[in-house]
């Protein structure tokens, strides 16, 4: 008898470790679906909440100043201040955007570009930047529109990788290969990366949008990739 309850008791504390390894199971598979979704939003709120912060530093002591002098309650004094340069902001590119179209502003910004090209460490930055901010809003289609496969680091290790567009002249003859300059993003934060320059033949197009390859890295590899339904003619 005793035997039997023995075997009998064991065999409950087993039968209840399995119970507890099939909670565990469950509660795992819930949380890491909980965080896929999470995350995306706490990415993209973060981000606003820094770009927000970013545009408005820089103004918030005037717009405060002006708000405490209308006595408007101190506990809406940031928000309204943020708000209101945001706004501010928002009308003063569009203006200027609306001038520079024209042929006054023409000119200012042509004599700018001419003294800001004299001076000395200055030139070399304003330059860059400038470049910089072309090449992204020139509306360049093939700029990061090509989704590709290739080794890296090593041979036996395959990354996706976005085609910026052709390498320089220089490295193209240095190497006497036609190269590409392949931007690769880390995960689960894609604006950082490394830019690498390989030869066209080392590259693997795939038949995939940018967009659903960034979704793939972002997610550490959880999203997979839909595929691309060609469009027919």
């Amino acid at each position: 008898m005793r035997n039997g309850k023995s075997l009998l008791h064991e065999g409950n504390k087993l039968l209840y470790r399995f119970q507890l390894i099939g909670y565990f199971h469950y509660m795992k598979k819930y949380f890491l679906a909980g965080l896929v979704t999470l995350l995306p939003l706490a990415v993209t709120v973060w981000f606003a909440l820094f770009l927000v912060n970013f545009l408005t530093s820089p103004f918030m002591g005037l717009a405060t100043e002006l708000l405490e002098a209308i006595h408007i309650p101190e506990n809406l004094i940031r928000t309204v201040s943020q708000l209101l340069i945001l706004i501010g902001l928002f009308l003063f590119v569009l203006l200027l955007g609306l001038f520079a179209h024209w042929f006054a502003i023409n000119l200012l910004i042509r004599a700018g570009d001419k003294i800001l090209h004299k001076i000395p460490f200055v030139n070399k930055l304003y330059k860059t930047t400038k470049d910089m901010i072309q090449a992204l809003f020139s509306g360049d289609k093939k700029t990061f529109q090509s989704v590709v496969m290739l080794r890296f680091p090593y041979e036996e290790c395959f990354v996706l990788g976005l085609v910026a567009r052709d390498s320089p002249e220089a490295c193209c003859t240095a190497t006497k290969e036609e190269m590409i300059t392949v931007y690769i993003p880390t995960t689960p934060n894609p604006t950082t990366g490394f830019l690498v320059m390989r030869p066209k033949a080392d590259l693997n197009y795939l038949k995939m949008h940018p967009e659903e390859a960034i979704k793939y890295i972002v997610s550490c590899g959880v999203v997979q990739p839909q595929p691309q339904v060609e469009e027919q003619t």
